[in-house]
C-alpha cells in the first residue's frame, strides 16, 4: 500500500529535489486518471528543478498515431491501454536508465494536434532526474508490467471524480470541441481509462493529495 500524504507542490518539490540528489539516475513516475494534475505537478517539479537537474518525458508521446487506430478500429478510444506503444516506451526507459548515450531523445505530444512529435525532448546523460508522467504506469497488464520496475519511485496524484471531470470538459472545450461533446468524451473514453488507472492505485509508493 503506498504512503499517503496530503502535500503542496513546494512539498513534492522538495522530495524531488531529494531524488535528484542521490548522486545517481533516478527514474520518477507520476500517474494518475485522466484530468488528475499529472503534467500540471510534472512540469511544475522540472521547472522547479531547472534543466540540469530534471527533465520530463511524457508517456502520451507513444500514443498510437491516428491512422493507425482507424486502422484497428481504435479511434474512440483513443487513451486506453492498447492505443500505445507500450514496448516503444519500455525500451525508452531502459536506455534512460542504462545511461550509455550522451543524449536519447523522447517523443513529446500535442494536444492541440492528438499526435506525437517523434524525437523532440532530448535528455542528456548528466541530468540526474527524469520524470515520466502518464495514466498507466503502474498497470500489470501486459507489456506493460515491465514499466514499473524501471522507475525507481512512483507517485500517484489523488484528486475527487467531480473536479477531475470537470478539469477534462474544460480542457477539451478549450481545444475547440463544444461543451456536449466535452461531457461525452470526459464522462465516456476518459472515465473508462480512470477506472482503469484506479485499480492500479495501490501499487504506488505515494499516493498525493495536492492543496494549496
Amino acid at each position: 500500500m503506498p504512503e499517503t500524504v496530503r502535500a503542496t507542490t513546494a512539498d513534492l518539490l522538495a522530495r524531488a529535489a531529494g531524488l535528484a540528489s542521490t548522486g545517481r539516475r533516478v527514474l520518477l513516475g507520476v500517474t494518475g486518471p485522466p484530468g488528475a494534475g499529472k503534467t500540471t505537478l510534472a512540469r511544475a517539479l522540472v521547472t522547479g528543478l531547472g534543466p540540469e537537474r530534471a527533465v520530463l518525458v511524457p508517456m502520451d508521446g507513444f500514443h498510437l498515431a491516428d491512422p493507425t487506430l482507424v486502422a484497428r478500429g481504435s479511434r474512440l478510444r483513443k487513451g486506453a491501454l492498447d492505443t500505445f506503444d507500450v514496448g516503444g516506451y519500455v525500451s525508452l526507459l531502459r536506455r534512460l536508465r542504462d545511461q550509455q548515450e550522451a543524449y536519447v531523445h523522447a517523443p513529446d505530444f500535442d494536444r492541440a494536434l492528438e499526435a506525437s512529435l517523434g524525437s523532440a525532448i532530448p535528455v542528456a546523460r548528466e541530468v540526474p532526474l527524469v520524470v515520466t508522467e502518464g495514466n498507466y504506469l503502474l498497470s500489470d497488464e501486459g507489456a506493460w508490467a515491465e514499466v514499473r520496475g524501471l522507475l525507481d519511485a512512483t507517485w500517484f496524484i489523488d484528486v475527487p471524480d467531480d473536479v477531475r471531470v470537470r478539469r477534462l470538459v474544460r480542457r477539451r472545450e478549450g481545444y475547440g470541441a463544444d461543451h456536449a461533446e466535452a461531457v461525452a468524451w470526459a464522462t465516456g473514453s476518459d472515465q473508462a481509462n480512470a477506472d482503469v488507472v484506479a485499480t492500479t492505485r495501490d501499487r504506488a509508493d505515494l499516493a498525493v493529495t495536492l492543496v494549496r
